[in-house]
């Protein structure tokens, strides 16, 4: 089991030994730690478990039922039961969804939160079940994790993370609708968890504000209320990209 700094989750994709997490609360590090020893220690498996466990304190909250096999997997819904937007979000941004899905429920939209405790077991499991369905035409073709998640569900969907926006990309076409995905490419320099956040553009308010885009884009939220959004969370739209920074 090794312990390390996250940004090399989008590496780990392209080693088939390595299976890489990061979990937001202390269950699902104790689910993924406890099925990591099953695997290499009774089962023998030649594998690198690689856990990102980040310093940020915060409230943690007992497991959901029924969430362990979500938490191995990779996605599981953390709060709601469908809603018309859908918070997808890895490690402590899990937080920043919480907080995003009660900046909605100001504008009368009910969002679900789920914790993508491995994007990389995600894409791994899609690209196996499209290499599945490819050399097996004439079967009726498997879902992957996160179309079995999301199977029936409309509205907006937005994932983000702490990582470059290629690592949540890589799933993304998975989704019953295509994703807003919010990442943090660039360089960071700021004060505080807060502000380093709002620069790379992964809060709570521009998750929530991009959720409200997307329900408008589908006509399901008047402009006004988009406006009235971007006004209210401080979304400056001449803001500079923090990836060209």
């Amino acid at each position: 089991l090794q312990h390390q700094d996250g940004h090399s989750h989008l590496i780990a994709v392209a080693y088939p030994h390595v299976v890489a997490y990061d979990p937001a609360f202390g269950y699902e590090l104790a689910v993924v730690i406890r099925e990591g020893i099953r695997r290499m220690c009774e089962r023998e498996e030649d594998l690198i478990y690689y856990l990102t466990v980040q310093n940020e304190t915060y409230a943690m909250p007992a497991m959901p039922d029924g969430a362990e096999e979500g938490i191995l997997r990779g996605l599981y819904r953390l709060r709601g039961e469908g809603g018309q937007v859908h918070l997808c979000a890895s490690g402590s941004i899990v937080l920043e969804a919480l907080k995003a899905r009660e900046i909605l429920q100001e504008y009368d939209i009910e969002a679900d939160v789920w914790s993508a405790t491995s994007w990389q077991q995600l894409q791994r499991d899609g690209a196996d079940v499209e290499r599945w369905n490819l050399r097996h035409s004439q079967e009726i073709s498997r879902l992957s994790w996160v179309e079995q998640c999301f199977a029936g569900a409309e509205g907006a969907f937005v994932v983000a993370s702490d990582y470059v926006k290629a690592l949540p990309d890589a799933v993304a076409r998975y989704f019953p609708r295509r994703p807003v995905v919010l990442g943090t490419d660039g360089f960071g320099r700021s004060e505080s968890r807060e502000a380093l956040r709002r620069f790379f553009e992964v809060d709570a308010g521009t998750m929530a504000f991009a959720a409200l885009v997307d329900l408008w884009r589908q006509g399901l939220v008047p402009g006004e209320v988009v406006e009235r959004a971007q006004e209210a969370l401080g979304i400056d739209p001449e803001k500079v990209n923090p990836a060209t920074l």
